[in-house]
């Protein structure tokens, strides 16, 4: 199975904060999955970084990568096909980061390792 990580959850991942469901922590090692980590929870993150409202113990541009190869995560770009998606989307969700992830999982056919109650409203399979 091919899981795209919510950025609460790739963070939570890499902290091994208790805040990860014993689901999501199990779906996440399994060997059989493939796991990625979207351009989208990147630029979510540099946002926030930006804003001091989000603290690393290391530069974001060396912290992120070092920690998506140490926890096997491969990258996710955002392409083009996934972001003409977004008009079709319901507004249950207004965080533009989320719809986005939304849209790539839908487009990607990926299911999305999220704790997000609202994303549950979409079309797209969510683990938790």
């Amino acid at each position: 199975m091919n899981l795209l990580l919510d950025t609460c959850t790739f963070l939570w991942l890499i902290t091994g904060s208790s805040a990860l469901s014993q689901k999501a922590r199990d779906v996440f090692q399994d060997p059989a999955n493939e796991v990625y980590l979207s351009s989208v929870s990147v630029w979510e993150m540099m946002i926030k970084y930006g804003l001091g409202r989000l603290s690393l113990p290391d530069l974001p541009e060396r912290f992120i990568p070092v920690q998506r190869e140490r926890h096997g995560i491969d990258s996710l770009d955002l392409v083009e096909e996934a972001v003409l998606q977004l008009y079709k989307l319901p507004h249950y969700h207004r965080d533009p980061f989320d719809r986005m992830l939304i849209c790539q999982a839908q487009f990607h056919g990926y299911a999305l390792l999220t704790p997000d109650e609202k994303i549950t409203a979409y079309p797209v399979r969510c683990i938790w």
